[in-house]
């Protein structure tokens, strides 16, 4: 007999239970008599009750409940003469039954299939689940034939039946007018794929009577189906990934094209429950920012890898962590401190895939490194095909006629499709730009509703990522300050986030840091943020806020926004500590910044306590910010610094079992520690600021030291 693994490839929303892959054991003749009986009856009132909802392979599904239906009429003279002879079944007898039991489960897992998936989806699996539908009929047969027929004492007439059964043929039966829709779907995505947009009444043809999808919430259905194929696709199956994105794209450019931008129940029911499930975005954020699989991130930097590779003793890394390890002197493994063999990096393709396949399906970003795409796209086949680019370019020119001319809710649902559209691949941001939604875009940002705001800041977020858009948004007359006024004073605590990490995206580019800064209220509302923000709002406030403070024209209006007091209080925050230690550390380097920090009670405090329990790129900022401190600030708060509690050992620590660049950092500060203490003496303990008063030059030049402060590396833009 088959075994249930011909089911393995179906794609089901649930895991099968164990009856479909195991047979009843200790169990009476009675009970697994009256068991297959209650199945078999489940199994054709199921059917017969949703018949009319059966899309497709209709007459495989109605040829295996016919036969099932004879197997009933068995089983009830069976179950009729067993309850009142309790008769003993003979082994074989026996094990047929039990055969069938699985038999009847399998085709139970089938039928249920067949009823549950979208419609585009069984056309596009037509021959293997019409296989599927084959292997059954097979068992059936090789049932039948060495089923005991002569041992049950069964009527006549069934027996005549059950006869007629076993001389039918189970060859293969692939409905020809299934077929033909199959390969209508597939000629569409060709005219996409030649450059040509199909004709909108064919589409109606095959979509609506045809396939009988003849609504947007019947459209959002099958997409939904068919993005969950792409999140469980494990390569053993046709279509490939890349040939289901331009399904999904042929069926997102149907959707607005043959029914506009009417109303669905889903999307009513998410504004209805807008309040209790705080914003659209709530739930895409945790999904994105809370579950990335362990495996999945670099064990140096626990970020997500981008470019996996293995090192000579086996342990996986991504490239830019474990390179930068290696430029540092190491010679060991980070993870487990072997000695290297050697120093190259393989590259872990499998990982990388799994990694990208996972991506896709939760929505998280992910843009692989250049010098690799080709030869990932060839080992995943995820790279998307011209029919896909050009489906959705299509789909993108109705959108955006719709945020230029349609109604208030039209504009809205455009701009939630346009921020999904953007959340994935730099042709899809390069054309949502080229077609002009970003003035669309910005106009929405001063709507007065709520969704529609949130959907346009965080679309802007997502094109803002590809470079060439930064220039788009910041070129376009009053959008920066439209993306200012959402941080100020957006309605949700989403689109003000996404305003947050927009300006961080855009403020990647060196001229356009001033801009931001000097931007009526933008350093206030990041400052308020990363004081007052959720968790996700600090990390978002303290990465924009790093950034600016990269530009030296900004550091006076850091200090007059108080984003200066705002990055000592985060000091002692988890998850931000890090970046505000590092934008210290660049404020610091001018001595107004140096004395603005200085004047701060906890500064000093807390850059030691980060030093003390901070991670290795926290303490690495934290004594580069008390060096750079020490460096501007001048013999008071020199004084203030070397006086701080257990300074000395932090360093020694430090010089052990610091990052290279915290090693080197930590070295100067303790020559300064050294001299100032040896100065000290000299001038009979009269204190350090005397010793700077007295014009020292030996420490003043030991003070001096060399620039080699590199930047922490900053947190990547999250698309949402």
């Amino acid at each position: 007999m088959a075994s249930a693994a011909v089911f393995s490839s179906l794609r089901r929303r649930r895991t099968p239970s164990l009856e479909a892959l195991l047979a009843p054991v200790d169990i009476s003749d009675v009970n697994l008599l009256v068991t297959l009986a209650g199945l078999s009856s489940q199994l054709i009132s199921t059917f017969q009750l949703n018949i009319r909802a059966v899309s497709f392979q209709l007459k495989n599904s109605r040829n295996l409940v016919r036969k099932i239906e004879v197997f009933a009429v068995l089983l009830e003279c069976l179950v009729d003469v067993s309850s009142g002879m309790s008769p003993r079944l003979s082994s074989t007898a026996a094990l047929c039954f039990k055969e069938l039991y699985l038999v009847l489960y399998r085709s139970k897992i089938l039928l249920d299939y067949c009823l549950q998936s979208s419609k585009m989806w069984l056309l596009l699996q037509n021959h293997s689940i019409s296989g599927h539908f084959q292997d059954l009929n097979q068992e059936i047969s090789t049932l039948l034939d060495v089923f005991p027929l002569d041992e049950l004492n069964l009527p006549d007439d069934v027996v005549e039946q059950l006869e007629l059964l076993k001389k039918q043929k189970s060859n293969l039966f692939i409905d020809r007018t299934d077929e033909q829709y199959r390969m209508k779907l597939y000629s569409f995505l060709n005219q996409f794929e030649c450059g040509y947009i199909p004709d909108q009444l064919e589409l109606h043809t095959l979509f609506v009577e045809n396939l009988g999808i003849r609504d947007t919430r019947s459209c959002r259905m099958e997409i939904d189906f068919l993005e969950e194929q792409i999140a469980n696709y494990d390569g053993d199956m046709e279509p490939t990934v890349s040939v289901l994105y331009g399904f999904v794209a042929l069926t997102r450019y149907c959707r607005f094209l043959l029914f506009g931008f009417e109303e669905d129940e889903l999307e009513t029911r998410v504004r209805k429950h807008k309040k209790l499930k705080r914003g659209l975005l709530a739930r895409e954020i945790a999904e994105t920012f809370i579950t990335v699989p362990k495996d999945f991130c670099c064990p140096i930097s626990l970020d997500l890898m981008r470019d996996p590779v293995i090192i000579s003793t086996g342990q996986t890394y991504d490239r830019s962590s474990i390179a930068r390890w290696m430029e540092e002197g190491h010679c060991t493994c980070p993870k487990t401190g072997q000695m290297l063999v050697h120093t190259n990096l393989v590259p872990n393709r499998a990982l990388r895939s799994l990694i990208m396949h996972w991506c896709s399906a939760n929505g998280y970003p992910y843009d692989p490194p250049e010098h690799s795409d080709s030869l990932l796209d060839c080992i995943t086949g995820s790279s998307p095909t011209k029919a896909t680019v050009e489906a959705n370019r299509a789909t993108v020119g109705i959108l955006i006629h719709q945020l230029a001319s349609g109604t208030e809710y039209a504009k809205t649902i455009a701009a939630r499709e346009i921020r999904l559209l953007a959340k994935n691949g730099k042709e899809n941001r390069a054309y949502i730009a080229e077609a002009g939604g970003i003035p669309y875009l910005k106009k929405l940002l001063l709507s007065p509703n709520a969704v529609a705001q949130e959907n346009s800041v965080t679309a802007m977020l997502n094109l803002s990522i590809y470079d060439k858009n930064k220039s788009r948004i910041m070129d376009e007359e009053g959008c920066l300050e439209s993306i200012v006024g959402v941080l100020r004073v957006g309605y949700t605590t989403e689109a003000r986030e996404n305003a947050a990490a927009t300006l961080f995206s855009l403020s990647a580019v060196h001229d356009y840091k001033k801009r931001i800064a000097v931007e009526d209220g933008a350093v206030e509302a990041l400052a308020g943020m990363l004081r007052e923000g959720t968790p996700r709002g600090k990390k978002d406030a303290v990465t924009a806020l790093f950034n600016l403070s990269t530009h030296t024209d900004n550091c006076v209006r850091m200090i007059e926004s108080g984003a200066v007091t705002a990055l000592v209080g985060a000091l002692g925050c988890e998850g931000v500590a890090e970046e505000a230690a590092g934008a210290l550390a660049l404020i610091v380097r001018q001595p107004t910044g140096a004395a603005a920090v200085g004047n701060e009670e906890m500064a000093v405090a807390g850059l030691i306590g980060m030093m003390r329990c901070g991670t290795p790129r926290g303490k690495e900022n934290a004594v580069a910010a008390l060096l750079e401190l020490c460096r501007s600030g001048g013999a008071a708060i020199v004084e203030q610094v070397l006086k701080a509690p257990a300074l000395a050992g932090l360093l020694q620590s430090l010089l052990f079992t610091g990052t290279k660049r915290a090693r080197r950092k930590a070295a100067s500060l303790a020559r300064v520690f050294h001299r100032c203490e040896q100065a000290s003496i000299h001038y009979g303990g009269l204190g350090v600021g005397y010793a700077f008063a007295a014009g020292n030059s030996t420490t003043s030049r030991d003070m001096s030291f060399t620039s080699d402060y590199s930047m922490p590396v900053p947190v990547s833009v999250p698309v949402l």
